[in-house]
């Protein structure tokens, strides 16, 4: 094998690893998060937030160790809860609050009215796209029921599929907006709400 093909199979090597998906949550520990234990644990092999019967106060987060940027994100989902203000959401590209369970930065919301939306947590508090009532109704399973969520953000452009239909197709114009950091996973303040994660993975997206 000459030098040239051997150098070009080393590149594609190691881009191909680079590009894999990569598990975030083995079913077993919270090894790749950090946040409160007392409201977030792994039983039965799912990744649970809150017990559907404490409403917490404030908001609580899981947040990623690691920081990412441009990547596919893959992980399902299933709400619970009947009492009060019953959400949770993912969070992408945020960062930790100091001193404070909240995060700042993108969220893919989870709940009744917000499904299918990107929000911006703590930062413009505000729904920066959402999908129609048509696209909604064909894409969403109903309370209680596995949902599985997609982001894909590339350079500014964030993408979210709802069981495989896109809700949100959004190009962010403040280009002072961070295209990097902690993935999240929420439990809303002021509901009885359980919220179960499973299937976690993410894929990283490599430079053009």
């Amino acid at each position: 094998m000459n030098t040239c093909r051997l150098a070009f199979l080393s590149v594609a090597a190691s881009f191909s690893l680079l590009a894999a998906p990569h598990a975030l949550f083995d079913g077993k520990t919270l090894e790749h998060w950090e946040g409160n234990t007392n409201v977030w644990r792994v039983e039965n092999g799912l990744l649970i937030g809150g017990d559907g019967k404490t409403a917490f106060k404030n908001n609580e987060f899981l947040a990623s160790r690691e920081e990412f940027g441009d990547f596919d994100l893959h992980l399902k989902f299933r709400l619970e809860g009947t009492e009060g203000f019953v959400n949770s959401g993912v969070q992408f590209r945020s960062q930790r609050v100091p001193h404070d369970p909240e995060m700042v930065g993108y969220q893919a919301d989870i709940g009744d009215g917000w499904y299918g939306c990107l929000y911006d947590e703590s930062r413009r508090n505000t729904v920066l796209a959402r999908p129609s009532d048509d696209v909604l109704k064909a894409a969403l399973h109903p309370l209680g029921q596995w949902n599985d969520y997609e982001v894909r953000c590339e350079g500014r452009h964030i993408i979210i599929r709802l069981n495989g239909k896109v809700t949100v197709d959004y190009v962010e114009a403040d280009t002072k907006i961070p295209t990097t950091g902690h993935l999240g996973l929420q439990v809303h303040g002021g509901g009885k709400t359980r919220v179960s994660f499973k299937d976690i993975e993410i894929e990283s997206i490599p430079a053009k």
